[in-house]
């Protein structure tokens, strides 16, 4: 027998997760592995790779939807998108160099299973608020279908909703259909320098408060802003993302660089360079070279106006960066293999936030929460569900919290 099950169709699948049910084998789902590394690692016999379930199945451009099989490759979509100027706008991150892996390799199902959106999450939402319908197999190793190629489908429980951001815990997606947008015509940032990081999350309140409709908002501090492409110093970066027709953007970008030079110099970024400095925003790219691999990373979600109080109750050795409006913070810890769960913890408890652990070896991942640990009464409904979708616990027991 072998170690990995690959099967070729959404009816492979069911006979793979049948066997398993029958046999009380736990699998692992996977596709091509780029987020293999996030979550409590495999308490597994099996892998079930879901890497060949390929392909677009539906495309219709005038309609803004798409129907691909889970494996299908994230890069093969966009490319398919590009040729008709559309585009996936909760913006799907590359996670493949935070853990030393080759870029490109994140499927659909994948994106879908951990609900990790882009930059433009402040403005288009997360992935599944864009996940119309998905098939896919329970615990139960019975094929469901749920939501359909509207956004308007929904009676009863929004099961998508459900399954995105579940981490294969629930159910192996076989197909998923998606919203698509319109790709802007243009894009600029407006750039304010120097500032730190309190007057950086003002900056960003500020922007996000006023019309000019911000589509990404981050803050890049000194210590890590050389990492970024695009940015004309190696300095702290305050930058505000406006995207659209030409003339708008135009008139959008003068009217907040008027608004925010009170904060400090100003200066724009035009498409080529805004384009490339988001892409590294989007993939966490300063903690992604190789020099701060080996560092824990957290992820850590915050209201926007607290953000830049993280740095005082963690360790002021700690290296981060924010993103959508300082409500998200990313946080590479000073040393290795120690990732400091319990200050991380009571820092974003103290904000009113939550914390993941993105980045750890694995026997630091099986020691400590992962993921943000839940009150006793969410948690006796994270036990339930998983119950009713995987009663034998067969899919990912374990990946987010020990056992569920």
């Amino acid at each position: 027998m072998t170690d990995r099950l690959k099967p070729r169709d959404a009816k492979d699948v069911e006979e793979a997760v049948r066997w398993a049910v029958a046999d009380d084998k736990p699998l692992e789902l996977v596709g091509q592995g780029s987020k293999r590394g996030i979550g409590r690692p495999s308490q597994t016999d099996l892998t079930l790779d879901l890497s060949g379930l390929t392909g677009v199945t539906l495309y219709e451009p005038e309609e803004l939807v798409l129907s691909a099989k889970a494996g299908t490759p994230i890069a093969e979509i966009e490319a398919l998108l590009d040729q008709n100027n559309q585009q996936l706008a909760f913006e799907p991150a590359d996670y493949g160099a935070l853990f030393g892996a080759p870029t490109g390799q994140g499927t659909l199902g994948g994106v879908a299973a951990a609900n990790l959106s882009g930059p433009r999450r402040i403005k288009a939402g997360a992935a599944r608020d864009h996940v119309l319908g998905i098939t896919a197999v329970t615990g139960r190793a019975e094929t469901i279908k749920t939501g359909g190629r509207v956004v308007k489908n929904v009676t009863g429980y929004d099961m998508c909703k459900v399954l995105c951001g579940s981490w294969g815990t629930l159910a192996a997606m076989t197909d998923i259909t998606v919203k698509v947008l319109p790709k802007p015509e243009t894009e600029a940032t407006v750039l304010v320098e120097g500032l730190n990081d309190a007057d950086a999350c003002a900056a960003m309140a500020a922007a996000m408060g006023s019309s000019a409709d911000v589509s990404g908002a981050a803050h890049l501090p000194d210590h890590v802003a050389s990492w970024f492409a695009g940015l004309p110093k190696p300095e702290a970066a305050t930058v505000l993302r406006l995207e659209g027709v030409s003339p708008s953007v135009r008139h959008r970008q003068e009217q907040l660089a008027a608004q925010l030079r009170g904060f400090g110099p100003v200066t724009i970024l035009e498409e080529g360079a805004s384009r490339a400095l988001w892409r590294d925003v989007r993939d966490v790219k300063a903690f992604a070279v190789a020099s701060a691999r080996q560092r824990p990373l957290w992820r850590i979600s915050t209201a926007p106006a607290s953000g830049h109080r993280l740095v005082d109750l963690i360790t002021p050795a700690a290296q981060m960066f924010y993103d959508w409006g300082g409500g998200l913070v990313w946080v590479a810890m000073p040393y290795e293999d120690e990732p400091d769960a319990g200050s991380v913890r009571a820092a974003a408890a103290e904000l009113g936030g939550h914390a993941t652990l993105i980045r750890a070896p694995a026997a630091v991942r099986a020691a400590a929460d992962v993921f943000q640990p839940e009150e006793p009464g969410l948690r006796a409904l994270s036990k339930r569900v998983k119950e009713s979708f995987d009663p034998k616990g067969v899919l990912n027991p374990g990946r987010m919290w020990a056992g569920v």
